[in-house]
């Protein structure tokens, strides 16, 4: 029943947290620190629409346009600031971390991405190819030290799930 979910909701640890990770979105093609395309401003805002309610205290970019325009949407919704880090520390990074007491976004590129959940002990599974911006991952750290990733997508994705067939046994549903 609901009570017994709701017991062991209040036993999770108070040392459990989340760090979600994504690479920056679409960005435009030229330039040295190129923006957002029109794509990426909506996957920024979609990622904001998907961890609004995520318990996020912590949001953390790279110094580049791309990165920054990504974590922003949900920094102004959250009303957070968005905290700059080095790629190239990512140990460094990732000690600091696995020892926040909250939940923290953080992103970053295709290559230090991957790099600093295998530093967080998770699994970034396969590279991220440089057309793929859809990766949001999150990666959980339980009180006993073990480390879960789970690889959630962002929209818009290029997944291309088909609807799924839906049959329903009850009587008296209309459905569209």
């Amino acid at each position: 029943g609901g009570l017994a979910l709701a017991f062991c909701a209040a036993q999770v640890p108070a040392s459990a947290n989340t760090i979600y990770l994504t690479r920056h979105a679409e960005k435009a093609a030229t330039g040295t620190d190129p923006v957002l395309t029109a794509e990426g401003q909506v996957r920024a805002t979609n990622i904001a629409a998907t961890l609004k309610d995520a318990q996020v205290k912590h949001i953390y970019s790279t110094a580049y346009q791309r990165t920054q325009q990504t974590a922003q949407p949900l920094a102004t919704y959250l009303n957070l600031p968005v905290a700059t880090y080095d790629g190239g520390q990512l140990a460094a990074f990732a000690q600091q971390l696995r020892a926040l007491p909250d939940n923290a976004l953080v992103v970053g590129h295709s290559d230090t991405t991957p790099e600093l959940i295998r530093q967080l002990g998770g699994d970034p599974g396969s590279a991220i190819a440089e057309t793929e911006f859809d990766r949001l991952y999150q990666v959980t750290f339980a009180a006993d030290g073990s480390v879960a990733t789970t690889l959630l997508h962002s929209l818009p994705s290029t997944l291309n799930l088909p609807c799924a067939g839906v049959t329903l046994n009850q009587s008296n549903l209309s459905a569209t």
